[in-house]
Parts: C-alpha cells; sequence; structure tokens
C-alpha cells in the first residue's frame, strides 16, 4: 500500500530519461518521480524516499504540477542529502532534476 492508499503504478520504476538543463548540460535520471496531481506532503514525501534509497550521484527527475509543492520540494532537497540541478518549466507542470551528493 502507498502512502495514503493505492500504489499507483507510475510509482513503479521507469527507463532512464535524457535530459536537457537550462544552461545547457545533459544528464541522465535514473529514476522519475511522479508526483502530477499531487499536492504537499505526498511530493516532498516522495522526493525525501527517492532521495533515502538512491546512491551517492543519482539524478532524479521529480515531476510536479502543484506550485507551493515545487518551492517546498526544492527548499527540501539541501536537507536529505541533494543538490538541485534545475528546474524545467512545461506543458502540465515542472520538473525537478535533483542529484544526491
Amino acid at each position: 500500500m502507498g502512502i495514503f492508499g493505492k500504489k499507483r503504478a507510475a510509482e513503479q520504476p521507469a527507463a532512464k530519461s535524457v535530459i536537457t538543463l537550462e544552461d545547457g548540460h545533459v544528464v541522465e535520471a535514473a529514476e522519475s518521480v511522479d508526483c502530477l496531481g499531487d499536492s504537499c506532503p505526498r511530493p516532498q514525501l516522495l522526493t525525501k524516499k527517492a532521495l533515502a534509497q538512491a546512491a551517492s550521484g543519482v539524478v532524479i527527475e521529480v515531476k510536479i504540477d502543484n506550485p507551493t509543492s515545487l518551492e517546498a520540494v526544492i527548499a527540501m532537497i539541501p536537507d536529505f542529502s541533494g543538490a538541485h540541478l534545475g528546474t524545467i518549466k512545461g506543458n502540465r507542470g515542472w520538473q525537478v532534476i535533483v542529484r544526491k551528493l
């Protein structure tokens, strides 16, 4: 069972994706955390869990469409041994790119 009920299929590990950051650097995300449609505190909890399970140097993509959750996730990244590499605005929300330190 998930944090607040049934586990969504989107929470299962996804294939690696190649992401071009705003500064032109290209990174490969080993994991994608889908928080589309979720509000606080779920995106923070899922991001915290992904960072806790990741090995040092692993890049994680967090998909968020809630502005308040976006701000909260970016603010908490350093507290959980992560580095914010960038945020990319898309049609349906944002991609927050994080590297585990």
